[in-house]
């Protein structure tokens, strides 16, 4: 019974209509029932929840139907009877202290079990209120909720949260072995003639879209690529890493960088095509001992140049790839002459497309300056430098995935 209810049952109580007494005998007990109890049987038999009175010696005088058939009891197999003759003595002094509680307090609601005559447990709420009758005397008015659908309910829901949580730790240990592989992938720091290389990746979540090359073809070339799929997580994970193993087979049968983006791009539109999608890039391939690059980008943030201290920004010539099917490629990449201490700065938009408190971009005038007033740091420092300057500018975790390749002519 909820407490307007119990108001209501007060309220009937303070203005009984007649102060008789009836005699009620069961099997256990003699049990005094008040006329005003009486009285309060039709509304009460009208609940859907079990209703019990208790008298100040926790003897039951009233239960109503709801509450016989909640636990397949018969009126005079509970009418007389006190908690010690329904409970088992290991649950006595929890009932106890409810009751204690509820006459400090006036009132209580536990959860609990009623014990059903075959033995079982019925879940339920038990919301006891304390009322003092015309005679006097103090009773406990119990309502009594079956709540066994909604425990059902709640098993139901563990049982689906212990599976759901089983496949989460399923796909957070499959995505950390891809993480690994992605990992294993990624551009490293070396040496090839007279070129020194360093590199970065990070992806937004556990894996990602961009991926880099620093691939040596011999005492030829070195071929140094830097790709951004468009999106997040999985989904461009998968593909970023179909357009990679595409990219080194290709790389062994194609000269320059143009000619790489244009193959590239008709691979993507007849074998991965699909709305939404496209990818940047940016390639360039040493030769001469790496003195000379040719450089090719498309839909890509430009190529940052350092030489002779000054900074030269490497446009990219076309749009972005994958996408269009009438989108018009360079012919030939752009051939550059390389002197020692020159630099040559190959990143994706992760790095530049960050903001600060103040919602402003570092952008690409950001990382040119940035470069350039730290041209004369060793290649490993420069690389530290610019990572720490976008942690710094950042008003949170990086969004997007990061990479960064540097290249120096010694």
């Amino acid at each position: 019974m909820n407490i307007s209810l119990a108001s209501k049952v007060t309220s009937r109580i303070s203005h009984p209509c007649s102060q008789e007494v009836l005699l009620n005998v069961t099997r256990d007990a003699k049990i005094q029932t008040p006329d005003w109890l009486h009285e309060m049987k039709a509304i009460l038999e009208e609940l859907n929840e079990g209703v019990i009175v208790a008298d100040d010696q926790l003897r039951i005088v009233f239960a109503n139907e709801a509450l016989l058939r909640m636990g397949h009891y018969e009126k005079l197999e509970i009418l007389g009877r006190t908690p010690d003759a329904i409970f088992p003595p290991q649950d006595l002094p929890y009932i106890k202290r409810q009751h204690e509680s509820g006459h400090l307090h006036g009132r209580h609601r536990s959860e609990f079990y009623l014990p059903r005559k075959d033995g079982q447990k019925i879940p339920a709420i038990f919301s006891g209120r304390v009322i003092l009758a015309p005679d006097k005397r103090e009773y406990v008015l119990l309502t009594v909720t079956d709540i066994r659908e909604q425990k059902l309910i709640e098993e139901r829901l563990r049982a689906s949260n212990t599976l759901l949580e089983e496949r989460q730790n399923e796909i957070q240990a499959e995505l950390s072995i891809a993480a690994r592989v992605q990992q294993s992938l990624a551009p490293q720091a070396l040496q090839w003639k007279n070129l020194a290389v360093e590199a970065y990746y990070n992806p937004a979540h556990t894996i990602g879209g961009d991926f880099g090359i620093v691939l040596p073809r011999g005492e030829e070339f070195l071929d140094v690529l830097v790709c951004d799929v468009s999106g997040h997580g999985v989904g461009s994970a998968l593909v970023a890493n179909r357009i990679y193993s595409q990219t080194l087979h290709a790389l062994e049968q194609i000269r320059d960088p143009a000619n790489l983006l244009h193959h590239l791009h008709e691979f993507v539109l007849h074998h991965i095509r699909q709305d939404g999608f496209y990818f940047t890039m940016s390639a360039a391939r040493f030769k001469e001992s790496g003195r000379r690059v040719s450089f090719a980008a498309a839909g890509h943030p430009p190529g940052i140049l350092i030489s002779n201290g000054a900074v030269r920004l490497l446009d990219s010539r076309t749009g972005i790839l994958g996408s269009l099917s009438e989108i018009a490629l360079a012919a030939s990449p752009e051939e550059i002459e390389l002197t020692p201490g020159d630099r040559l700065i190959l990143y994706t938009d992760g790095l530049v497309e960050i903001f600060n408190h103040r919602d402003e971009m570092f952008g690409v005038e950001g990382l040119q300056t940035l470069v350039l007033q730290s041209a004369q740091r060793p290649i490993q420092e420069l690389k530290h430098i610019i990572l720490d300057s976008m942690a710094a500018w950042s008003r949170g975790p990086l969004s997007d995935d990061a990479s960064l390749v540097i290249v120096e002519v010694r």
